[in-house]
């Protein structure tokens, strides 16, 4: 984000709303695991209730939708984000899925150096390396335990990942509004997949209900709050919480295990990402 500079000044309160939005986004992956729908129609259901509560937060604030290449461009990383995120949490283990989706900055490097020929420093290859070696201990582990699928989505999730982080950095980019695009638009397409469900009860709708309006939309709501006014290197340590969090709820709540390759897999991914953006930060 471009308001998002090494000048910017602590503020506790900016800190507190980034802090928040990352133990929201973190529970993601045990509210997907307790609700016994299809990945689509959840994500679909969880994707529109977010919308509705972004929908609101701008019309509080305000804040003008922005319609722009960029901005739809986002939207679409979005979409793809929040589909295949919540297909890979069903394919495999919650670690698994948030680590692996969690490489995300990996790809930003590779495709600015692909698309724009913006040659990669020293350090963008150490960290390719680092977290490829990450990455291979969590395909070697989820051959083992048949979660091969599960793990190649959330890696093409933290594909679409990168997309939002790039084109939601550019010219007549808007965060916020390709969020609430995105969002909107793949609760019209996979919501309608709910009536295939046969589990309605008070707990799993609750639950669903809880999924939207706390991980996606008011994670969402926090996340771009706080940011502006948070410095890079706290803000990149506050993010990768997320990445710890959500497989412990699961292990906590659901009873997941996380085999010892995954954990050593999961240090390297998220050690070597939060390393890569203190130095970047810091750096800048």
């Amino acid at each position: 984000m471009s308001e998002n500079k090494s000048s910017v000044r602590p503020n506790p309160g900016a800190i507190l709303c980034v802090f928040l939005a990352s133990v929201c986004f973190s529970t993601g992956g045990l509210f997907i695991k307790l609700i016994p729908w299809g990945p689509l129609g959840l994500n679909g259901a969880r994707n529109l209730i977010g919308a509705a509560l972004i929908g609101l937060y701008l019309a509080i604030t305000k804040h003008r939708l922005v319609f722009s290449k960029p901005v739809f461009i986002g939207a679409l990383s979005m979409i793809g984000v929040t589909t295949l995120f919540t297909i890979s949490n069903k394919l495999t283990t919650a670690a698994n899925a948030i680590v692996l989706q969690f490489t995300a900055p990996v790809f930003v490097i590779l495709f600015m150096a692909l698309l724009f020929h913006q040659k990669p420093k020293k350090e963008d290859i150490l960290t390719c390396a680092a977290v490829f070696l990450g990455v291979v201990l969590f395909f070697i582990d989820g051959l083992r335990a048949g979660n091969l699928l599960g793990n190649f989505t959330a890696i093409l999730s933290g594909i679409c990942y990168a997309g939002v982080f790039m084109m939601n950095t550019g010219e007549k980019a808007d965060a916020i509004s390709s969020c609430f695009i995105g969002q909107l638009a793949s609760g019209i397409i996979f919501t309608p997949l709910v009536f295939r469900e046969t589990d309605f009860s008070a707990p799993v709708l609750i639950a669903v209900l809880l999924l939207g309006l706390v991980q996606v939309g008011g994670a969402y709501i926090l996340f771009s709050h706080g940011i502006r006014r948070t410095p890079p290197v706290t803000a990149s340590l506050i993010t990768g919480l997320e990445p710890i969090l959500n497989p412990l709820w699961v292990a906590i709540f659901y009873h997941e295990k996380i085999t010892v390759l995954a954990i050593v897999g999961a240090v390297i991914v998220v050690g070597s990402i939060i390393a890569y953006n203190v130095w970047m930060a810091r750096r800048k």
